[in-house]
């Protein structure tokens, strides 16, 4: 029987695992939905500002729910709208709507947006009450999604097997997960009790004057960014700038995702041993030599060893600098939210940006505005400064 803890555990790891699966089912079958709907790449990145625009309603929005309802609510939601968004995209795609496909990106944005701020705020709320490291396993977990989701979708474009059907089953099977997982959590995570809403207000607004957060905001940011350019143009990168095949394109991602779970399932290692700027300056770097690869050299051999480093130096920003904004002064939840909310704006809004940079210059060269970003994170991570964390021996749960 499982304790309370490890309940609340299991099923906030399920819920991020989903929109893992989610996003890679919908990444390696860009390829074939670009053909379906014969979009040229700057037409792609229209369709994917639907993903931007659902993105920044979610993200705007948790911060003011979770703090007036609690973060399980808001987690259903968001969840629930990622379940619905794989058919819309999937029937989309089959009748060649662009605005179908847009809209089942909007309501993934949105659910993934908002739901997924939440889910930081629970992840770093059982850190606290467990005093052990956990969101970069959590994180692992939705790379550990990304994996799967990329694994089925190469098997389905190999296959040619149709997209609406192929996001219609993964539809089906995450509103399982969902349905099971959200009850375990608690009620009231990142709940503001009994506090005037003026004085919470004004408290969270002296959050921007923060220096020390707003550099982690600033790398949760950068990585952010790294990552989510990898989920939405890694196979369209591999195909039009590195001339891969289709299949060995969502291959390559796969390799992506792969690289980012091994990284956060061992990070807790690292930052036990290292602390949390050294690990996030090394992240930094290990990212920006993967970009710079793939960018510059035009050889394909090395475009896809390049993708490991991109995917290991990615793995641990997003999920390290939560945890450092959680143990960065009072009201975790908080700061909690006001970072993850920088780092989903970049995940989700700023790689649909990148298709006009990508049209108008290459794919590959508008790499380098991510490029710019992970070398800057890389040099400002030293200063954020924090204690390591201290191992926990024993687990209490």
């Amino acid at each position: 029987m499982l304790s309370s803890l490890s309940a609340r555990r299991l099923a906030l790891a399920t819920l991020f695992f989903v929109p893992g699966v989610g996003i890679a089912s919908w990444v390696t079958r860009t390829p074939d939905i670009r053909d379906l709907l014969g979009a040229s790449t700057a037409e792609m990145g229209l369709v994917l500002f639907g993903l931007s625009l659902g993105s920044m309603v979610g993200i705007l929005s948790s911060g003011a729910l979770v703090a007036r309802f609690g973060a399980r609510p808001v987690i259903a939601a968001g969840a629930t709208a990622i379940v619905v968004s794989m058919p819309v995209i999937g029937i989309g795609a089959a009748v060649g709507s662009p605005f179908v496909v847009a809209s089942g990106l909007f309501l993934f944005g949105a659910g993934m947006g908002g739901g997924e701020v939440a889910m930081n705020v629970e992840g770093a709320d059982i850190e606290r009450v467990s005093e052990r490291s956990f969101l970069p396993t959590l994180h692992g977990c939705f790379s550990l999604g990304t994996v799967v989701g990329a694994v089925i979708g190469i098997w389905a474009t190999a296959a040619g097997f149709p997209v609406a059907w192929h996001l219609g089953l993964v539809g089906v099977i995450a509103l399982a997960a969902v349905v099971l997982s959200v009850p375990a959590l608690p009620a009231h995570t990142g709940r503001a009790h009994g506090v005037d809403t003026t004085a919470v207000t004004e408290s969270r607004r002296a959050l921007w004057k923060d220096s020390r957060l707003l550099l982690i905001g600033v790398i949760i940011l950068a990585m952010a960014l790294a990552e989510g350019t990898a989920n939405d143009w890694l196979p369209l990168v591999m195909v039009d700038g590195h001339g891969f095949d289709p299949a060995l394109g969502s291959t390559i991602y796969a390799v992506f995702a792969a690289a980012m779970t091994i990284g956060r399932f061992s990070g807790g290692w690292f930052i036990e041993r290292f602390g949390r700027p050294a690990v996030l300056s090394a992240s930094g770097v290990f990212a920006a030599v993967g970009l710079a690869l793939v960018i510059f050299v035009d050889n394909q051999l090395v475009a896809a060893a390049a993708v490991l480093l991109w995917g290991l130096g990615a793995s641990l920003g997003f999920p390290v600098a939560i945890s450092a904004a959680g143990d960065s002064g009072p009201d975790s939840a908080a700061r909690v939210s006001l970072v993850a909310t920088a780092g989903y704006v970049a995940f989700l809004v700023g790689p649909p940006a990148l298709g006009f940079a990508g049209d108008e210059f290459g794919l590959r060269s508008a790499l380098i505005i991510p490029l710019v970003f992970v070398v800057v994170a890389a040099l400002i991570a030293p200063l954020i400064g924090g204690r390591r964390r201290t191992p926990v021996l024993v687990d209490q749960a």
